[in-house]
């Protein structure tokens, strides 16, 4: 029971209304099929109302009487994806054409279908805009299957989602590592009812998102999607969106299980293998969000990655996708391949010879669809010959296809195929309100990183001038994301500070330099003098900054400097964005930084001489309005890294939680003999325009046995500043001696607490055995009895508050 009355929760958001198919529903004028009756339909076009027809029926008897009507063609066309427009399929709608191709038989999903996909400009269609449009050439496309196919089986209808919806004109939020520094567990709620929302008025039943992987290196290229490198604060925001999206009418795809975030040297594109990642260390920090989204959250689906782990291919492997997922965690959705995963098994790992053998170890394995940029049918068709040769059982093909068929009946496939009311999209996508969400989304995500001699907040009646420059202060690029919404209207960073002052403040503006030059990224490696071209931008930035009064700089990453398959051998600035920087600071002028970037940045030259720093990540659609209200005090930032900075890519891995003395210093001295140990900016760190104290720890009771029920941890929190501002307390535990080597200390929970100055507030963190918990030698989750040391703090490095809590025999 506990496992369906979640997923019931995502029903509830169906309206099942009698499907009629009314001709305003289509994007043609064709007339429908007479199978249409009040409360159910004719899938199979026999005149009765089948078991799976019938919406009075339990779930398992209609999967059950579908499966058995289904012969060996239909079933394996359920395990295919078909990409959509102009990736792999050509046609925007239906043609007498899709009668002689495979997919007469039916097809699992189509992913990503008319919907306008950033950086792809052969995506674009008549039908991705307005959304009404897309909702009537949904259902033309549904209606194939509906109509033309035997059984009638309806197609899951797959889109991307991590920064919003992927599609034209919906609402787009930050980088997921801009989330994840909002440590808002309800805005991340809020995101992702956005984006089902506007996912299921446009006719996409499935969404892949979140990504659950954890950023243990901040070399990977895909840094810059994940929330965090902490298991704890990953497991919360991506539960969230799970729930968001499962409770308002979409599926929920979580990715990349498993490892995929830590491969070998942080190395992306072909490689993605060999993760460093110990038995241990992967079941208590890189699968927690995974099982977390399993069992707490009832996911529906997974996206298997194209790593291997300890030898075996992931998606090739019986452990993860079944003995794991499903037998102990007890997943009961289905799985699709990352792209090119199941070809993977033979041209990146090389433990198949041939594809289909390729396709025989991942159905083994237990993998339901494949997914990749090449025809079904190049996958359907070994399967049917695997099953009639009698290599893959008829049993387990029941077995894959079982799993989704039942995530289609849980969405109402089978009461209501169709968007009902495709006119009611427009009112929905990109709305005032989701609109409010996503601004909130782009002000909680801004850091404060450093204030020296508080020359931030800017005041505006004071300055005369401001000089606005770098690559990112005319930019908007870092928050068009291709797994995001595309042709949104991005405010830059320019336009965000020119909107703010109006005529109150004149500004000027230089290039400053590019992201990088023609030397990139080989001067990483020595130096190379900027290039002519590059010089020029430079000095023509210090040239209009000795006549202003201020400068703000906007350096980092676009698009083609992180991301996936992008990952990178530094973390420095790329190009001449710290020549420039440096430059402007010979100028004597106060200097602001504001970083828009997608991984930890090692600005150790910036941060020992810049006075003011911003880290605003890629963030978003209004990402260049919230930036400018708070450097001018309209918004006081509340933001947490939720990512450790190194001081160099020499440090790395270098990341929180770690091991017991694993980062301790050399010498004694953070800078030792030989070493440099200490973080830039450590994990859950970020300055506010107020201060706050903490006082009066509580912890009660201090003593307790391994099975108790709660402790609670209460403390006094107060504004102590001149502004109203918001603070994120955190709780930290820590094993003082335990029978196998436990982290220096683990986050196990945290809120955002909103004060006004002056104002205190009493905070309470409930602690359960789980928080207090390891996996023992035999490697079963156990409270061990022992002291334990209870922090509260600022960040994992500013500790305000200590006790302690004795956990007895």
């Amino acid at each position: 029971m506990k496992t369906i009355f979640p997923i019931l929760m995502l029903l509830s958001y169906l309206i099942l209304a009698q499907p009629f198919a009314a001709g305003q529903k289509f994007a043609t004028g064709k007339k429908g099929l007479n199978i249409y009756h009040k409360s159910w339909v004719d899938f199979n076009k026999n005149g009765k109302k089948d078991v799976y027809e019938d919406p009075d029926q339990a779930l398992d008897k209609r999967i059950e009487d579908l499966l058995q009507q289904m012969n060996l063609e239909e079933k394996t066309c359920q395990m295919a994806t078909w990409y959509g427009y102009n990736r792999v399929l050509k046609d925007q709608l239906p043609t007498e054409d899709w009668k002689n191709k495979v997919v007469k038989d039916g097809i699992g999903n189509i992913d990503e279908h008319i919907n306008a996909v950033a950086y792809h400009g052969n995506t674009v269609t008549q039908y991705s805009w307005p959304p009404s449009s897309h909702a009537r050439a949904i259902n033309e496309v549904q209606r194939f299957f509906v109509e033309e196919t035997r059984l009638g089986i309806p197609v899951d209808f797959t889109n991307e989602g991590i920064r919003g919806l992927c599609h034209q004109g919906a609402t787009g939020f930050p980088a997921q590592i801009g989330i994840g520094s909002t440590w808002d567990r309800e805005l991340v709620s809020e995101i992702g009812k956005v984006t089902a929302t506007e996912a299921r008025s446009l006719g996409y039943t499935n969404i892949y998102s979140p990504i659950l992987d954890l950023a243990r290196d901040p070399r990977w290229g895909r840094t810059v999607e994940c929330y965090s490198e902490d298991p704890c604060l990953v497991s919360n925001l991506g539960l969230e969106m799970v729930k968001g999206l499962q409770a308002n009418g979409v599926v929920s795809t979580g990715k990349h299980f498993a490892v995929y975030s830590s491969p070998k040297g942080g190395r992306d594109g072909e490689a993605r293998t060999d993760p460093q990642v110990t038995d241990r260390a992967m079941h208590e920090i890189f699968l927690e969000p995974f099982r977390t989204a399993t069992e707490e959250g009832h996911i529906l689906g997974f996206m298997s990655s194209y790593n291997d782990y300890n030898g075996i291919p992931v998606t090739g492997s019986h452990y993860f996708l079944t003995d794991l997922l499903r037998d102990t965690w007890g997943f009961k959705g289905y799985v699709v391949s990352d792209s090119w995963a199941v070809g993977g098994l033979q041209g990146r790992h090389y433990v198949a010879e041939n594809f289909r053998e390729a396709v025989y170890q991942s159905v083994e394995a237990g993998l339901n669809i494949r997914t990749n940029f090449t025809p079904p049918e190049d996958f359907i068709l070994p399967l049917r010959e695997l099953v009639t040769e009698g290599r893959i059982s008829e049993s387990t093909i029941n077995s894959r296809v079982r799993d989704v068929l039942r995530v289609k009946f849980m969405l109402g496939l089978f009461d209501n195929p169709y968007v009902e009311d495709p006119e009611k999209a427009d009112t929905i996508v990109h709305n005032e309100a989701h609109v409010k969400i996503a601004k909130r989304a782009s002000y909680e995500s801004v850091v404060l990183l450093k204030n020296d001699v508080n020359l931030l907040p800017l005041n505006k009646d004071a300055l005369g001038s401001v000089l606005i420059t770098g690559p990112n202060a005319k930019a908007v690029n870092h928050s068009i994301s291709r797994y995001g919404p595309s042709n949104i209207d991005v405010i830059s960073l320019y336009d965000g500070i020119e909107n703010l002052v109006g005529d109150q403040v004149k500004l000027e503006f230089a290039q400053g330099c590019d992201f990088y030059d023609e030397n990139w990224p080989l001067n990483e490696l020595y130096y190379i003098a900027p290039s002519e071209k590059q010089q020029n931008y430079i000095d023509e930035a210090v040239e209009k900054a000795r006549k202003v009064d201020l400068i703000i700089v906007a350096v980092g990453d676009d698009e083609h400097t992180v991301g996936e398959s992008k990952s990178r051998t530094s973390l420095n600035l790329p190009g001449n964005q710290e020549e420039l920087v440096k430059a402007l600071y010979e100028t004597g002028k106060p200097v602001v930084v504001v970083l828009i970037n997608g991984r930890p940045m090692s600005i150790n030259w910036i941060d020992a001489y810049i006075p003011a720093i911003i880290e605003a990540w890629f963030p978003g659609e209004y990402g260049g309005e919230a930036i400018a209200d708070v450097l001018f005090g309209n918004y006081n930032p509340g933001g947490k890294l939720p990512i450790t900075f190194p001081r160099t890519v020499g440090q790395i891995p270098f990341n929180f939680p770690a091991k017991r003395s694993s980062q301790k210093w050399q010498g004694r001295k953070e800078i030792g003999s030989t070493r440099v140990n200490s973080a830039l900016y450590p994990f859950g760190y970020g300055l506010s325009y107020t201060t706050f104290e903490y006082s009066d720890l509580q912890v009660n009771p201090k003593n307790q046995v391994p099975d108790f029920d709660s402790i609670s941890v209460s403390f006094t929190l107060k504004n102590s500043g001149q502004h109203a501002g918001t603070e994120i307390p955190q709780l930290y535990i820590q094993d003082e001696y335990s029978s196998v080597v436990w982290y220096e200390k683990l986050l196990q929970g945290y809120t955002r607490v909103w004060l006004e100055p002056g104002e205190s507030k009493q905070v309470t963190f409930y602690l359960h055995p789980k928080n207090l918990s390891l996996l023992n030698k035999e490697m079963k989750r156990v409270v061990e009895p022992g002291i334990f040391n209870v922090y509260v703090g600022a960040s994992s490095e500013d500790i305000r508050l200590s006790g302690q809590v004795m956990i007895s025999e």
